[in-house]
């Protein structure tokens, strides 16, 4: 099997979808104009990662009322620390950070609705 996306029903669905391409470099693959508004969008390398959708009728996951290790997104950075200030600079917000001994440098952000975000400036390429 191989990945195809992972899918999030959230609020303000423009709003984000406008703020992670933006910010995030993130790319439309594709977006339906009539609700839901699944929207499909894939990374700088072109590989769809995730499809944001608004059902107002199911629910809406407050990722702001969850620690951030019960779900992020992550995502790698050349430079976190640079990252992580134009982020924040763009109504992201600073959680926590963790050098790790290999001296790989994650992040930990929460998106401007409270999704959480990671950096992840690795020493070694998964």
């Amino acid at each position: 099997m191989i990945f195809e996306h992972f899918a999030l029903n959230v609020n303000n669905i423009d709003d984000r979808i406008k703020w992670y391409v933006t910010y995030l470099n993130l790319q439309i693959a594709s977006a339906q104009q009539e609700p839901p508004y699944m929207t499909f969008l894939a990374d700088s390398g072109g590989r769809v990662i995730m499809e944001l959708y608004h059902r107002p009728d199911e629910e809406i996951t407050n990722f702001a009322d969850q620690h951030p290790l019960t779900f992020h997104l992550a995502f790698v950075s050349e430079n976190s620390e640079s990252d992580k200030d134009r982020l924040v600079a763009h109504g992201a917000t600073y959680v926590e950070e963790v050098k790790k001994e290999d001296g790989s440098h994650l992040i930990m952000l929460r998106d401007p609705w409270g999704m959480p975000l990671q950096l992840c400036q690795r020493t070694t390429k998964f």
